[in-house]
């Protein structure tokens, strides 16, 4: 019998007010595994994330982690659960130094590698600039932060949203280069990503989102450039 999915979402619908954002979305992610989310701007990847990670409201049932069901749990709740959010823009604390963001994410005390000086020799350039405000470093060095930031919670799960979005393709690739070490440490990975080509890349599977809907699915290395074109533009 095979092991029970780390994540999954089954049959999620997500609203923001009145407007449907997700219609009966189901998706899965096993431990150890690295799982991609693809589509265009406004297909609902970032509605996915936010749902999983507690910021929108969810089904009980329609979100289980770990065997557990943390669907519609507050985002510090799912936290403690063992699940990291990286947003979109990447949301560090302007007003505070390197260090001191990613002590933010250390604060819920879980066990496991990651601290302060896993996370300065995984990124060196945050060790060396560890004491200057956030807002001094690049776009780049911003966004080690904020995965660092989610590596210190010790996660069982890391979601990633849109972690290229405005860098430069060799910034780009050099975070790209440290997710290996990320997952050899026996974290999992959703990654939404734009960069349809780095997704597949990085990842085991990768879920094609069209308006909502999941719109193909399948194992990186066995989906055609055709059928993801065709999922993507909904052709």
């Amino acid at each position: 019998m095979s092991e029970p999915p780390l994540l999954a979402v089954r049959d999620l619908d997500a609203f923001y007010g009145d407007f449907q954002a997700l219609f009966g979305l189901s998706m899965e992610v096993a431990a150890g595994e690295a799982v991609a989310v693809i589509g265009a701007n406004g297909a609902g990847k970032s509605t996915l994330l936010k749902s999983i990670a507690g910021l929108l409201r969810a089904r009980p049932d329609a979100i289980t982690f770990n065997g557990a069901r943390i669907g519609g749990m507050p985002a510090h709740a799912v936290a403690a659960q063992g699940i990291a959010l990286v947003p979109e823009g990447r949301g560090l604390f302007a007003s505070l130094s390197v260090e001191e963001n990613l002590l933010i994410g250390g604060q819920l005390k879980r066990p496991g590698p990651w601290n302060l000086q896993r996370v300065y020799e995984l990124f060196p350039v945050l060790g060396e600039r560890r004491h200057l405000a956030s807002t001094a470093l690049s776009g780049g060095q911003q966004q080690m932060v904020a995965i660092s930031r989610g590596l210190m919670s010790n996660p069982k799960l890391l979601l990633c949203d849109e972690i290229s979005l405005g860098l430069a393709p060799i910034v780009v690739r050099d975070i790209y280069a440290r997710l290996p070490a990320i997952l050899g440490q026996g974290i999992s990975l959703l990654l939404v990503e734009q960069d349809v080509v780095q997704a597949l890349k990085t990842t085991q599977r990768v879920y094609c989102l069209q308006e909502g809907r999941v719109a193909l699915a399948g194992a990186a290395k066995d989906l055609t450039r055709e059928a993801i074109a065709a999922a993507y533009f909904g052709v």
